[in-house]
Order: C-alpha cells, then structure tokens, then sequence
C-alpha cells in the first residue's frame, strides 16, 4: 500500500495499492493541513502532523481508533515525521532540533540534537526493514521486472502488478511491453 496526504480541496490521509488503483480516504473530517506522514508498520498505524490544527495524530490502516498523541502552537513549526519503537522523530523548523515524542504518552518531547535547514526525518534500523516475499515485481529470465518491460507496480496483493510505461511510451496490447 502505498499512504499520502493532501490538503486541497479536502484535506485528508489517503491509501491506495502501489499501482494507483484502490484509492482509499481514510482520514477526512476534523484534518485541514496533513504536511508529514508515518507508519508504524508492525502495528498497522498511521500517524500524520496537521500543522493547521496544531496536532498530531494518529489512526490505523483502516482509518479507525483516532487519536490525538499531542496538540499545541509548537506543533505549526514541525515537518517530516519518523516513527521507530515508542517514539516518533520530526524536524522542529524554528529552531533547528530534532525531537522526540513519546508516541503512547504526548506530553514527553525531547529536543535531541541541532541541524541546519532539516525538512525531513527517517529512521533507518535494520528492524524497521520488513523482509522482503517473493512477489508480482521480481525479475523473470529476461531480466524484466514482473515481465514488464518498463515499470512494474505491485496491485492489490504481492501476488498482482501492473505493468506501466515511461513517458512518451503507451502499454501494448499483451499489458507488459511498452511501445
């Protein structure tokens, strides 16, 4: 799956397979400006920073059991957002730190360490990097992805892709090769 925000129109929190299709509002009322986004892959949570609303809050996959983790005007200066164990990591633009928040418990934030003209946060543990399944997008014996000539797109499932084109090129007949 594949998460986003945006704050058009509507501003909401949105899933759709990788592939595009699917598309899935699962946050779209009481949320103006969703600007960074988490997952919490092993629980199945996502978590967003709405700095409109001065929050950030979190739901699971299917957009049930909201909550807020912490509100306040600290919150308007924060961007990117990284969660790892009971923490979740974001970059507080006003001045230059690195913070942590406790996840289950909002009120414990931590200033971590200064960083010039940080916008964005990731956390990289080799516990946070899933193991990967045989699936739709592995190289077959030409050495295309998926038997797709270009671009292969995990679907509904690691079992589904779709193939897709690059620029300029349109999907032939057979749904693999770009002509």
């Amino acid at each position: 799956k594949l998460f986003f925000t945006d704050y058009g129109n509507a501003a909401k929190v949105e899933r759709c397979d990788m592939d595009g299709m699917n598309r899935t509002w699962i946050v779209d009322s009481k949320i103006e400006q969703p600007t960074a986004l988490a997952l919490d892959l092993i629980n199945k949570y996502v978590y967003w920073l709405d700095i409109y609303l001065e929050s950030v809050e979190v739901v699971d996959y299917q957009g049930r059991r909201r909550q807020t983790i912490t509100k306040g005007r600290q919150i308007r200066h924060l961007c990117g957002l990284a969660v790892f164990e009971n923490y979740l990591y974001t970059v507080n633009s006003d001045s230059l730190s690195i913070l942590r928040i406790h996840r289950y418990n909002g009120t414990d934030v931590q200033a971590l360490a200064r960083l010039d003209n940080a916008k964005e946060i990731r956390v990289f543990q080799k516990r946070t990097q899933a193991a990967v399944r045989s699936h739709a997008c592995e190289l077959d014996p030409s050495g295309m992805p998926g038997g797709c000539s270009h671009i292969c797109l995990l679907s509904s499932s690691h079992k589904a892709r779709t193939c897709r084109c690059r620029t300029g090129f349109i999907l032939g007949s057979d749904g693999r090769s770009c002509k």
